[in-house]
């Protein structure tokens, strides 16, 4: 697989994870980042979407991945500049969330910060403006902007996020008549791609929990289309970020796992007991060492 391509999941600690991606008993010793990271080359964190990190917080995920080199992280940014738009940010709110995440740049372990905007965000003036001035704010790390609304498809969105020095998030969700179809194209050095699942109908369920929303497991003919556009724009940029947000039970695992195999043309080492939970995997299974059984 090409070295700029990181192919991780939006996440790691999940109830429903235990006993599907993690034993149910202790992990020897390993957080389940440390565990994750043994499979996967990068995780999207999803809890600073919630509250800024601690910078103490931040320190003790370098350290989880220290035997990982290679192992980078992106955080979502905190909603108080993506979803609570009633009023504008403070200086001290940017400096609590940028001394949070700071110590994953000071480690070389940043990829990218995402600025995840709902549906609601439209494209417009006051929308650039908003996104100006966090460009400004955020300048310190490279950005990348999440989308959801049809308006932000065309090229004169394209060329503001170029002069902004925005990042493009390709997104796979499901689809209504106003939400951005699937795109593949970058509007700087970072090329990210996030993939929700396509479970149309809890998706636009006003009752339908976050767990379902989030239930769904591609299939392999539905990634191979995508893992060919990610593998042509990863000649195109210096990094690509492939994020899977399926994540109830493990799934965003699977597909993750899936497309590292696609993408490097060989089979890929595969958690025992998520093969187990999901027998597709093992035909993408590597051998383990000293042995001639899979995972």
């Amino acid at each position: 697989m090409p070295a700029n391509i990181y192919i991780g999941a939006a996440g790691w600690s999940y109830p429903d994870w235990k006993g599907v991606v993690y034993p149910s008993q202790r992990l020897r010793g390993k957080s389940e980042l440390a565990y994750l990271a043994d499979y996967l080359d990068a995780a999207e964190i999803n809890t600073s979407f919630y509250r800024p990190p601690s910078a103490a917080m931040a320190e003790r995920w370098v350290k989880q991945v220290a035997g990982k080199p290679g192992f980078l992280f992106t955080a979502k940014l905190w909603q108080r500049f993506t979803h609570e738009r009633e009023r504008a940010w403070t200086a001290p709110e940017v400096e609590q969330f940028k001394s949070g995440i700071r110590p994953l740049r000071e480690a070389n372990r940043f990829g990218a910060l995402l600025m995840q905007f709902p549906w609601s965000f439209t494209a417009g003036e006051p929308s650039r403006d908003w996104l100006s001035r966090l460009s400004e704010a955020f300048g310190e790390f490279p950005c990348v902007l999440e989308v959801r609304h049809a308006s932000w498809d065309s090229p004169e969105s394209r060329e503001f996020l170029r002069r902004a020095g925005l990042n493009f998030c390709n997104i796979d969700q499901p689809h209504s008549r106003s939400s951005i179809g699937p795109t593949s194209f970058a509007t700087g050095p970072i090329a990210y791609y996030r993939f929700h699942g396509r479970n149309a109908q809890a998706w636009f369920a006003r009752d339908a929990g976050r767990d379902e929303r989030y239930n769904y497991l591609y299939t392999g003919d539905e990634l191979a289309p995508w893992a060919e556009n990610i593998a042509v724009m990863a000649k195109e940029v210096q990094k690509l970020f492939v994020m899977n947000n399926n994540h109830y039970r493990g799934q965003a695992v699977v597909n993750a796992l899936q497309l590292k195999s696609a993408l490097s043309g060989e089979k890929v080492r595969v958690p025992e007991l998520l093969a187990e939970q999901y027998p597709v995997l093992k035909e993408i299974a590597a051998p383990s060492e000293g042995s001639a059984r899979l995972f």
